[in-house]
């Protein structure tokens, strides 16, 4: 005889079940739960992996108001270049009464885990990263304690899975490196940031975009990836200047690169630009004041900033965003830096 009753249902998992099946502590399935460090990989994903077959209710927290804190993270500061970002993320962030920590990661591209769990236990409205941003664990962590990120020119890996503001770096290596051949150089090289970052690599695709709409090979040995600062732009150019078949221009990947580059060129005797033509990258207010005046892409730094903190805030308020990436328009403005080569280069 069959019973009509129906079966018991399947009784919840607890975090004691989830921890003897995986074989950890009841601490650390919790710190999983709420995101926090400390947990080694490969264990997060087999408690992560518990946690989904049993579906399990992730513990909520309330959602934090929209004067909170932000906080503003570099992977270094460029005194120059930081500030511009600065202002930007401070004017965006005062409309919104919305008070601004910042910090840097002293040249790390990745935040170590402790740096992590201080943003944890601070429960931020949201996090910007300039120049460097979280692994997939910690997008992971900040993501389950619903605090949302924002990259500004970060490298390509983050870039896919964050969402991000720059500006049109390829069309402004085009533009750049379109201008330098209009004015009949043909030996040009580029000295770019870090080969991991995104911009970096598309404003070399756009100089090298330029060089194949002109029917030119663009010559290897010409083309540096380094930092974006100045002794970057000092060593590069010392030894592009010295080939036995130097460049008659150098597009550099940032104004800051750029002055390495004239000091390199007047420390070996060479004048701008009747013997060599430079272009920055970012119009920096004193790329204007240097002599001779900059040629220069103009990245508007000010409005990325500003866009990257809207971004932020609509995240924040579970404001579904139009676009995970943003990049605004990037136009050349020619200064006394460029000027046709000397007659035979």
């Amino acid at each position: 005889m069959t019973s009509s009753e129906p079966a018991a249902k399947p009784r919840a998992a607890t975090i004691t079940t989830i921890a003897r099946e995986v074989g950890v502590s009841v601490a650390t399935v919790s710190k999983v739960l709420n995101g926090r460090a400390h947990v080694a990989p490969e264990t997060r994903a087999r408690v992560e992996a518990s946690l989904d077959r049993h579906h399990y209710r992730r513990p909520r927290r309330r959602h934090p108001a929209r004067s909170g804190t932000a906080h503003l993270v570099f992977h270094e500061f460029d005194p120059v270049w930081a500030m511009e970002i600065i202002r930007g993320v401070e004017a965006a962030c005062a409309t919104a009464e919305v008070e601004l920590v910042l910090s840097q990661l002293r040249g790390r591209h990745r935040p170590p885990d402790a740096w992590l769990d201080t943003i944890l236990s601070r429960q931020p409205l949201g996090v910007l990263f300039v120049g460097c941003g979280p692994t997939r664990t910690q997008q992971d962590q900040l993501r389950r304690q619903r605090i949302p990120c924002v990259t500004v020119d970060t490298d390509s890996a983050t870039s896919a899975s964050v969402p991000t503001v720059g500006s049109n770096n390829w069309n402004g290596g085009l533009i750049a490196a379109r201008h330098l051949l209009k004015l009949g150089h043909r030996r040009i090289a580029v000295i770019s940031g870090p080969e991991d970052l995104l911009c970096s690599k598309a404003r070399v695709d756009g100089f090298r975009s330029a060089h194949d709409e002109a029917g030119l090979a663009v010559d290897p040995a010409l083309v540096r990836y380094g930092t974006f600062y100045l002794d970057a732009g000092y060593t590069h150019a010392m030894e592009l200047l010295r080939l036995p078949d130097p460049p008659t221009a150098i597009f550099a990947g940032s104004d800051t690169q750029a002055m390495g580059v004239m000091r390199a060129a007047r420390r070996l005797g060479l004048r701008l630009p009747d013997d060599l033509s430079v272009v920055g990258y970012d119009n920096l207010p004193v790329s204007a004041w240097i002599e001779p005046p900059l040629t220069t892409v103009d990245q508007p730094l000010r409005d990325m900033a500003g866009t990257a903190v809207r971004m932020l805030l609509d995240l924040a308020g579970e404001v579904e965003l139009t676009s995970s990436r943003i990049d605004l328009g990037t136009e050349l403005v020619v200064r006394e830096s460029t000027a046709p080569p000397a007659p035979g280069r």
